[in-house]
């Protein structure tokens, strides 16, 4: 009788036993859309869509009412934490990068219709000239909270700001105690611990550089405790009458769009803004300037997809990036 009484009770443990569910949010922000896995049965969704208010609020150049909108028409120069954050960062990449890296150079972007300002009609080298004389982030500075900068210096955050909110997020889940989590958003990557549902390491893609929108995995592979950024010139690019296609990444230097072999460039990065913010910067390098960057760099793992001499894809793993 005893016998059937444990077996019973084990019976009784293994269906009681719940199976474990990840809590699954995804939505719209930035422009483009996000997805954020994590272990824990709470739903944060509306702590989540309170922090993408509070970033966009400050960082968003596509808001009129955001910090760095009334910043770049002069009417405020007071900033916030959020701006504070990215703009330190911006600094630090800015100087690591020699100027490629350079959120002041959206003046540019905005003049080749790549930003959210209109484009200046009948852009010629003289209409460049005088744009680039307000470029240089290095004629940008922080006294406490407020910026002080050139009037007709304007700043542009995108290229690094998807990443920090990826960061916002996930800094977020940590302090409610959430030690498994993926934090993605379009694109940009932030994973921690496992995927505890499969128990097993998180498992992402990078994408082939489809010049007609479709969607596919060039190569798949697991990040623990790291962060992903993906940035390139297949999506977002304008082709000149002789079949050029110029990326959207503007030459910090001469002021008109990238002509470049680099269709796509993964940074693996302990963060996702600094990621973000360096699979920008590398675009406009070239992969020689790249690979030299990368010797003093090795922290930071890259993988290249590029077009050679036939017109046909190559690939490169730099500093370890990981294997399928």
């Amino acid at each position: 009788m005893k016998r059937y009484y444990l077996v019973f009770l084990f019976l009784l443990l293994v269906s009681c036993k719940k199976e474990f569910k990840n809590t699954k949010v995804s939505g719209q922000v930035f422009g483009t859309s996000y997805s954020i896995i994590y272990g824990s049965e709470t739903n944060f969704e509306k702590q989540f869509d309170s922090l993408f208010y509070v970033i966009n609020k400050s960082l968003s150049t596509y808001q009129t009412n955001s910090i760095i909108s009334k910043l770049n028409r002069n009417e405020s120069n007071e900033v916030d934490e959020h701006f504070i954050e990215v703009f330190q960062a911006s600094n630090y990449i800015y100087k690591e990068t020699d100027g490629v890296f350079d959120p002041s150079i959206g003046v540019l972007v905005n003049a080749w219709d790549f930003g959210p300002e209109g484009k200046i009609v009948n852009l010629d080298s003289l209409k460049i000239d005088s744009l680039m004389q307000f470029v240089g982030f290095n004629k940008v500075s922080r006294v406490n909270n407020k910026i002080i900068k050139p009037k007709e210096l304007f700043i542009d955050f995108n290229a690094i700001a998807k990443g920090y909110g990826v960061d916002v997020i996930g800094e977020f889940l940590e302090s409610q105690n959430i030690k498994n989590y993926l934090v993605e958003i379009g694109g940009e990557i932030r994973a921690k611990g496992i995927n505890e549902e499969k128990q097993s390491l998180w498992k992402v893609g990078v994408e082939n550089p489809n010049f007609d929108g479709e969607q596919s995995i060039l190569r798949a592979i697991h990040l623990k405790d790291e962060s992903m950024a993906t940035s390139g010139t297949y999506r977002k690019f304008k082709v000149d009458e002789n079949g050029n296609r110029y990326a959207h990444i503007i030459d910090t230097k001469t002021g008109y769009p990238s002509k470049t072999n680099l269709l796509s460039i993964s940074v693996i990065a302990e963060n996702c803004m600094i990621a973000d913010a360096y699979a920008t910067a590398f675009k406009a390098m070239g992969i020689e300037k790249v690979k030299r960057f990368l010797n003093e760099h090795p922290e930071l793992k890259v993988f290249l997809i590029f077009e050679n001499e036939k017109n046909e894809l190559e690939t490169l793993s730099i500093n370890g990036f990981p294997e399928d």
